[in-house]
């Protein structure tokens, strides 16, 4: 069974990332934080990476956009852009579905792979995208994930992933599910390989993505606020009849009980790597 196709025939967009970053700075009306509540002029927004300039909530973003912002200007190279996933259970209108979403964000998937630098310090990247079916992992996800390991093995260099999902996509139904396997075994050859992986978890991260590859970080970092685990809040609480904590699966939490080890504010970004990344080429693993 062929679970991968190849679209031929299309022209590639060179600019993707420019062209992210322009869309988020085309609306000139006043943006309302779904958090706070308050207005706040777009331009504001936008050059605080989507970041509500009242509070601080972290609005989601594109995974373009967020490699736009980044990587180093002209470092950017795009890793199979046209692997796409077959439809191997004939799922009815999920072609349509995907066709659909292509057109509306310009992704093939909803993952983004690409060979990039930050302060100089090159690393392989992969990026998830909420806005495509939730960032859902399916089999073209799963192979963009592990061929970024391989690539990143190969090439001898880190590994940095933004994982925002909703977990395994069901139209793809087991072989969805067996993605967590392949990525968390395709992580594994490539730690075993001593090639650093530095996990960074956006919100939501949740379902088989956390319980999988997300999780699997020599580095584990978060955003401010991110719902970061395997089940929902709600769905735990029914299941233990327990009240829980407050803040429980949110970034602070986790951090404060040892599973993260920073949360990084959107701007801090490509400090926070440039740094990790530098200390990883000067000491080696």
């Amino acid at each position: 069974m062929n679970l991968f196709f190849t679209r031929r025939g299309k022209k590639e967009n060179t600019e993707p990332l420019k062209a992210a970053w322009e869309d988020q700075i085309t609306s000139q009306s006043p943006k309302t934080c779904p958090a706070c509540g308050q207005a706040s002029p777009a331009d504001q927004w936008h050059k605080r990476g989507q970041v509500c300039p009242k509070c601080g909530y972290h609005a989601p973003i594109g995974a373009y956009y967020r490699l736009s912002f980044l990587l180093d200007p002209g470092s950017f190279q795009e890793l199979d852009r046209d692997l796409l996933p077959a439809d191997p259970l004939d799922f009815p209108g999920y072609p349509q579905k995907l066709s659909d979403l292509e057109q509306s964000t310009g992704m093939m998937e909803a993952a983004v792979s690409a060979l990039g630098s930050i302060e100089g310090h090159r690393a392989v990247f992969a990026v998830l995208d909420s806005s495509f079916l939730m960032g859902s992992m399916g089999t073209a996800v799963g192979e963009k994930i592990t061929r970024a390991a391989e690539t990143a093995q190969r090439q001898r260099l880190p590994l940095i992933i933004f994982a925002a999902s909703g977990g395994a996509r069901m139209q793809e139904g087991i072989l969805s599910l067996m993605q967590m396997a392949k990525t968390a075994a395709a992580i594994q050859r490539f730690q075993s390989a001593r090639g650093l992986y530095i996990s960074c978890l956006t919100h939501p991260t949740t379902g088989g993505v956390t319980a999988s590859f997300a999780s699997l970080g020599d580095v584990m970092l978060s955003e401010p606020g991110a719902l970061i685990g395997f089940a929902g809040p709600r769905v735990i609480e029914q299941t233990i009849h327990e009240k829980l904590p407050a803040g429980f699966q949110r970034a602070e939490y986790l951090l404060e009980h040892g599973f993260l080890d920073q949360v990084v504010p959107r701007e801090q970004w490509r400090s926070v790597l440039g740094q990790i990344l530098s200390l990883h080429e000067k000491g080696g693993r």
